[in-house]
């Protein structure tokens, strides 16, 4: 399957989640293709696939041994012959730098290569997070395009990318993306409640971003979403106790206005249904 073909599918299943917002997803999805075009897919390595997974364990202890050079060249060995868990490793070292100069091409290139072999995959193949993660990373990179190449800034093929990944795979960093775009009315039509949907999926997975966005929608409330207070200062809290870098102050923040300017019987009603939530996440 191609991507195109596969966002078809994501589309129809999105879609299938919230039938009364179907007209969300009207938009144009004929983007460019990438540089070099995009492959039909390939079948997954057989049996032959032993020597792969070698090179990649071998790769990756050379990597954590600190032989960057000698742990680059079996991934990319074993990345070169189609291995998924390679193909990511490698778009993730240039797309943070690590070990390597950051280079947002080739970790565009390697992460449209897992996207391109395995959309179809079983999402409950081991190599299912991998090709989530690569829809997710590319959906990044048309959200902002990359400067200085043919990778431009295309918020309908963002959109389709997450989505695919939301849906297929149900993957919560997906769906916590896909429903921002809804939120702030980018490349789509505002949609808070269609947006609501997709965080309380990713938040009932442990996102804390997406828990801190509905927590957010819920004590505010927004066009089609009643305020529930309590249950968003519940969803609040959980996300502040998940921050932990300088880039969740954002989060830190929706709490501490949401708990400041909520009343005593709204404090304890987030407190009971926190209580609860806890009780069945065990």
């Amino acid at each position: 399957m191609r991507i195109s073909d596969g966002l078809a599918l994501a589309v129809a299943l999105a879609i299938s989640l919230a039938p009364v917002t179907a007209s969300a997803f009207d938009g144009n999805t004929d983007s460019p293709p990438v540089p070099g075009g995009m492959p039909d897919a390939v079948a997954a390595p057989g049996p032959g696939s032993r020597p792969l997974e070698e090179a990649v364990r071998l790769g990756t202890k050379a990597l954590r041994s600190g032989q960057t050079e000698k742990g680059i060249d079996s991934l990319r060995y074993a990345a070169d012959q189609g291995h998924p868990g390679a193909q990511w490793k490698l778009g993730r070292m240039y797309a943070d730098g690590e070990g390597v100069a950051r280079d947002d091409v080739k970790a565009f290139e390697y992460f449209t290569q897992i996207a391109n072999m395995h959309a179809d995959d079983n999402p409950s193949a081991p190599q299912a997070r991998f090709v989530a993660d690569a829809f997710v990373a590319l959906g990044g990179y048309y959200l902002n395009g990359i400067p200085n190449s043919q990778v431009r800034r295309d918020l309908g093929r963002a959109r389709d990318m997450f989505a695919y990944a939301a849906s297929y795979f149900g993957d919560p960093d997906a769906q916590y993306q896909l429903a921002r775009l809804y939120i702030e009315g980018s490349g789509v039509k505002r949609d808070p409640r269609f947006a609501a949907r997709w965080l309380g999926l990713a938040a009932q997975k442990g996102q804390y971003k997406a828990q801190a966005l509905l927590g957010g929608l819920l004590f505010k409330g927004d066009e089609g979403i009643p305020r529930q207070a309590a249950r968003g200062l519940m969803w609040l809290t959980l996300a502040r106790d998940a921050a932990a870098s300088g880039d969740d102050k954002w989060i830190v923040k929706l709490y501490d206005d949401a708990f400041a300017s909520a009343t005593s019987d709204e404090r304890a009603m987030a407190l009971l249904y926190l209580e609860q939530h806890l009780k069945v996440d065990r």
